[in-house]
């Protein structure tokens, strides 16, 4: 087993044990999640399977998250089984290996990991790259039923509203002020700007270092420092993805007890009628 404490490993830790990482058993599996098309065929660590974030990590009709047999049969696909240890890293700053790994923990696989730094860090420091598709076995993989404490439905951030609940808004400044819908070249997904009401801004960028890898353990306690480790805190972005960065270090990396992830976040709440939004002035960003 690899020699890791928490939910990050380096991508020397990676490297340097790369020859037993990426064998086709089913000890360890890497795989790649990526938006942009063609990422993965262009070149990524060997051994690592590719995941399209919007193709295959939820459904295309419904666009909620997979159910559990489409996750099993996903996952199966991949070569992994309840046991194995999966080793996640992505493009966009880790953005949607980070939502997946959030998806492994709310279906309770216990040996995850998310590559620190992701893909950039990786070939930004000339670790090893193939375009070899590995050839993995197919597997059985049985989802158990989720972990609902980790995830806030719609109902629970209205009910949060009402109480004056904490609400941690993950996106860019200008779109938590309702200056811009999406960050420039996205679709934008939602026909209003602003943020939930009362919610406050913590951009996912703030938790993370130039180099995409997340800061320090206690960097990021400072940064959190006005929230209790106990108390309960909801976070959210655009489409789910850049919350689960802050998700990850509230949750895994400084252990807050009850950090639950708003998987509809504003594109459900922009788009609902009747729901309530905020925009903001710059004594809002506190």
């Amino acid at each position: 087993m690899l020699d890791v404490t928490g939910p990050l490993v380096s991508a020397e830790t990676v490297a340097a044990n790369l020859e037993a990482i990426q064998t086709t058993d089913t000890e360890y599996r890497l795989l790649e999640v990526n938006v942009q098309q063609g990422t993965y065929e262009s070149s990524h660590i060997p051994g690592a399977v590719s995941l399209d974030w919007q193709r295959d990590l939820r459904d295309t009709r419904t666009f909620d998250i997979l159910s559990p047999a489409a996750l099993s049969s996903l996952l199966g696909d991949c070569g992994v089984t309840r046991e194995t240890t999966i080793i996640l890293y992505g493009d966009f700053f880790n953005w949607f290996a980070a939502h997946a790994y959030w998806l492994l923990r709310y279906y309770r696989h216990e040996n995850v990991l998310l590559l620190d730094g992701g893909r950039k860090y990786w070939l930004e420091n000339e670790f090893p790259t193939t375009d070899a598709v590995p050839a993995v076995p197919n597997c059985e993989y049985h989802t158990p039923d989720p972990d609902e404490s980790i995830r806030a439905r719609r109902g629970e951030v209205e009910a949060a509203v009402e109480s004056g609940g904490c609400l941690l808004d993950a996106r860019a400044p200008p779109e938590y002020r309702g200056e811009i819908l999406a960050p420039p070249g996205w679709n934008e997904g939602v026909q209003r700007g602003g943020h939930i009401p009362g919610a406050v801004n913590k951009p996912c960028r703030d938790t993370i270092q130039s180099d995409r890898r997340f800061r320090s353990r206690e960097d990021l306690a400072t940064l959190f420092e006005n929230y209790s480790t106990d108390e309960q805190l909801i976070v959210y972005c655009r489409v789910g993805e850049r919350s689960a960065l802050v998700w990850m270090a509230l949750a895994e990396i400084l252990g807050y007890e009850n950090v639950a992830y708003y998987y509809g976040s504003f594109v459900e709440w922009g788009n609902t009628v009747g729901l309530p939004v905020e925009s903001a002035t710059s004594a809002d960003l506190r």
